[in-house]
């Protein structure tokens, strides 16, 4: 693992220039947080030639028409999604430095069943699970093979699409079959290629790190999301609702799960953040999911326990060079604020909410992250199509004391129909008990 110095450009602060570039909005917070660091920064977002997310970040950010052409004036490119592996691959080979994608990590993400058989080469523990692309195969394959299986999206498909997933609940999969059976018709649209990976019951928790091209940056991160609408794991599937999460020297999940793509990762030239999201039990540690790019929440969530500077890790991320990562002790929680039509695509009912204020009681900003908004006449509004508004974090050392200082935070706000969950961390003490009793925290 990285133990190197901190990256030092002498006593004197150094500007740099940093050229985010994405598909959506996703990435504004970070790049607004690295910008009151005192940095240049200018974004691409796609969906803005498609009127999606034209307003987005309008106020807080330089948003540019053509990302390519101001590769040259960028000391580092930010890639904040997977799909943009092969640009990124060129670039590096350039010499620019580059944070995110690669086309290797893009296909352990976008393809289900590459990523499971990289798992399983590399001697994790991977669940059951089949690949297809045919509704009418897959019904045939559970009536032939009785069991409980989740439904996954697999291939790139829009991110609003991601979060349908179905956890069947019967030990025949005659739940699943029937909810299959009765929409083929309408996912099979969007939703060309799937996975059925068997059931297993245990812990969700993701093992994650910053990789620089060369090794770990260390300390890494453990994170439990919580991806349902409502609390409880109740209604829809989002992207992610809030996570609970902290910072620890690497232990047993990680070293068994995200430690073993080391040398995969070195030599695929891979620069940025990986996580591995798994399902823990007492009787072994299965990863279902890698995810090749920054985690949204999660990257506004870990602002709140880190110490050093972004843009300096960003930097040295980007140039392989090591770096000393401070993060504070004890537990960081993050809460996702909505508003509808999230989690869904309804641009009639957005408009209901386009351009509504968003106000504070008292004029504290603390914790408060940014997702589809913008500032008008120093007034924050609600912006985009999607009605994701703000992530609220805390810090405390128990997760009860994050959890405490988060929801106060929360109280702060005013926004018409604002929904969040209320339980983000509130299984810790039990999740932590049964972590301990299997070992893994260590």
């Amino acid at each position: 693992m990285a133990n190197g110095q901190n990256h030092q450009n002498g006593n004197k602060k150094e500007i740099r220039k940093f050229l985010f570039v994405g598909w959506e909005s996703l990435s504004g917070d970070l790049a607004w947080h690295i910008k009151k660091e005192g940095h240049e920064v200018k974004m691409y977002i796609k969906n803005e030639g498609m009127e999606k997310d034209k307003d987005v970040y309008d106020g807080f950010l330089e948003k540019i028409s053509d990302w390519k052409e101001h590769v040259t004036w960028a000391d580092v490119v930010v890639f904040d999604d997977v799909g943009f592996g092969k640009e990124a691959d060129a670039l590096r080979q350039q010499g620019k430095a580059v944070v995110g994608g690669s086309e290797y990590t893009d296909r352990l993400e976008e393809n289900r069943e590459f990523g499971q058989s990289e798992m399983k080469r590399l001697g994790m523990l991977t669940l059951p699970s089949f690949d297809f692309d045919n509704y009418d195969k897959a019904l045939e394959f559970i009536k032939n093979n009785p069991g409980r299986y989740v439904y996954k999206p697999s291939g790139f498909v829009p991110s609003d699409w991601k979060g349908l997933l179905f956890i069947g609940k019967e030990e025949d999969g005659n739940d699943l079959y029937e909810v299959l059976q009765q929409n083929k018709a309408v996912i099979s649209n969007k939703i060309k290629q799937f996975q059925l990976q068997k059931f297993v019951s245990g812990v969700e928790v993701g093992m994650s790190a910053f990789f620089n091209g060369r090794d770990f940056i260390t300390p890494i991160l453990i994170a439990f999301e919580h991806k349902r609408l409502f609390p409880g794991e109740l209604g829809p599937m989002t992207g992610e609702m809030g996570t609970s999460m902290f910072w620890t020297e690497p232990n047993k999940l990680f070293r068994e799960t995200t430690g073993k793509m080391l040398e995969d990762l070195r030599k695929s030239g891979y620069v940025g953040y990986i996580d591995i999201n798994c399902i823990v039990n007492g009787r072994g540690i299965y990863p279902l999911e890698f995810t090749c790019r920054f985690g949204y929440p999660t990257i506004s969530i870990q602002q709140e326990g880190v110490i050093s500077e972004w843009g300096e890790l960003l930097y040295a991320m980007g140039n392989h060079l090591p770096f000393d990562l401070k993060t504070k002790r004890g537990f960081q929680i993050g809460v996702v604020c909505v508003t509808p039509p999230f989690p869904y695509d309804d641009p009639s009912e957005m408009e209901l909410y386009k351009d509504l204020s968003i106000l504070f009681k008292k004029p504290n900003l603390d914790g408060i992250h940014i997702g589809d908004i913008k500032v008008i006449d120093n007034i924050w509004r609600v912006a985009g199509t999607s009605g994701y508004i703000l992530i609220v974090t805390g810090q405390g050392t128990t997760m009860e004391e994050a959890r405490k200082q988060a929801y106060s935070r929360l109280d702060n706000i005013i926004l018409l129909n604002m929904i969040y969950r209320t339980d983000i961390g509130a299984t810790w003490a039990e999740d932590s008990d049964k972590l301990q009793t299997w070992g893994y925290l260590y």
